[in-house]
């Protein structure tokens, strides 16, 4: 009897394993079955789900498996740049700079008598052999018309005495003519010889947002041909001092923005350029300036209707208000654009529109053509929104009561 007992012990054990480890299969295939997926797989069974939702609300009741390719922010970047980057191009200025080299002369200059009593007394001196032709400065461009147009910065192709060659991608060279230099802006238009070139969309960058992903491309170093960085836009309506220009509405990235890389675009993810890059903060990492692109557009627009970049003229010197000079001048009022000078200089340019119009020192404006200028967005600011021979309707203060002109913007002489 307890001989049978051990052998149902035995038996009873060997029945309990079979059936738990039978479970456990069962449970670690149900677990498996239903185990979490990688980003990329989840993303595309959820976008698989919905176009096969969509289709079935459209009564296309297809019942094949829909198939949706999704692609990822990396592979996206890398077909944006494959696509524009034929239209990125390095611009670099020669410019014929005297040979010097190590001489022997007299030192006793012209005086030929002394000469005739030291002939062989000589002292070593650089002297000119010549001149030559030499690289002074290296900087990128981008393409906005298929005949050649180019945009880069100003401070790229300053000086008007150099020469200008635009390299492409596949090194091909091309003379380039400088066709306008902004006056105000860090903007220059080029223009070389050929046809049918890749051109880069203009996007819009006022729908730029802080967090949006950006690309930079440019001659990185004026030596890295094309060099490719990624980063955010990470500040927007920035004001910064470069290149002798006070420059407005900036966006900021933290994209690499080398030397050289000025000129270049800055792309978003549809591979439209949103702004040029145009400097960089000293002393500080990943800070970096573009011009929008909506600012660029404007000189694009004069260079092919005028030949030349525009800008409209009101003919007042002012001062924006804020509540301390305000409370300095003792005013009432704390906003506006007070028509004045601080220079001694006329306030009201004799012969200008604000002067035909009756605009007197003392005036405060306070609306120009629907906007209200403020110290954030300067009476200037609003003025270059416009256009030469537009017809602008102008508020303003005078001995505490409100009046309004309307006048033509005339072209701004430099």
């Amino acid at each position: 009897m307890e001989d049978l007992t051990k052998t149902q012990l035995v038996l009873l054990f060997l029945l309990m394993s079979i059936v738990v480890s039978f479970t456990t299969a069962i449970v670690t295939a149900a677990l498996y079955d239903q185990s979490p997926q990688t980003v990329t797989q989840t993303i595309q069974r959820v976008v698989e789900k919905t176009v096969d939702a969509v289709s079935s609300d459209d009564g296309k009741n297809d019942s094949k498996d829909k198939t949706v390719n999704v692609i990822t922010e990396e592979q996206r970047v890398v077909d944006v740049v494959r696509r524009v980057s034929p239209a990125v191009v390095s611009i670099v200025a020669t410019k014929d700079l005297p040979k010097v080299e190590q001489c022997m002369v007299s030192p006793f200059g012209e005086d030929d008598a002394l000469s005739q009593f030291f002939p062989e007394f000589r002292v070593p001196a650089l002297c000119q052999k010549g001149t030559q032709r030499q690289q002074i400065s290296a900087g990128s461009g981008f393409i906005v018309r298929d005949d050649g147009l180019i945009v880069s910065n100003r401070h790229v192709v300053q000086d008007a005495t150099a020469d200008y060659t635009v390299i492409m991608t596949d090194a091909k060279k091309y003379t380039a003519k400088v066709l306008a230099r902004d006056p105000l802006q860090d903007i220059a238009i080029l223009k070389i010889d050929a046809k049918g070139l890749p051109t880069i969309a203009l996007g819009d960058s006022s729908s730029a947002q802080l967090g949006q992903k950006v690309i930079a491309i440019g001659n990185a170093l004026g030596e890295f041909q094309n060099t490719i960085s990624v980063g955010i836009v990470s500040g927007l309506s920035r004001t910064i001092v470069a290149s002798g220009f006070e420059l407005r509405q900036l966006i900021q990235t933290d994209a690499a923005i080398n030397p050289g890389n000025s000129g270049g675009p800055l792309i978003n993810l549809s591979g439209e350029v949103v702004g040029m890059n145009t400097a960089v903060a000293s002393g500080a990492e990943n800070i970096g300036f573009a011009l929008p692109i909506n600012i660029i557009k404007k000189d694009i627009s004069d260079v092919e209707k005028f030949g030349r970049i525009s800008y409209p003229f009101l003919g007042v010197r002012y001062i924006m208000l804020d509540g301390d000079i305000a409370k300095e001048r003792k005013l009432s009022i704390s906003e506006g654009a007070l028509v004045a000078s601080d220079d001694g200089s006329p306030a009201v340019t004799a012969g200008s529109p604000a002067d035909i119009s009756g605009i007197k020192t003392g005036d405060i404006i306070l609306e120009f053509g629907g906007d209200k200028p403020s110290v954030g967005t300067p009476l200037a600011e609003l003025i270059q929104k416009h256009k030469v021979g537009e017809t602008i309707s102008i508020k303003f203060i005078r001995d505490g009561k409100e009046q309004t002109v309307q006048l033509a913007l005339v072209e701004r002489k430099f």
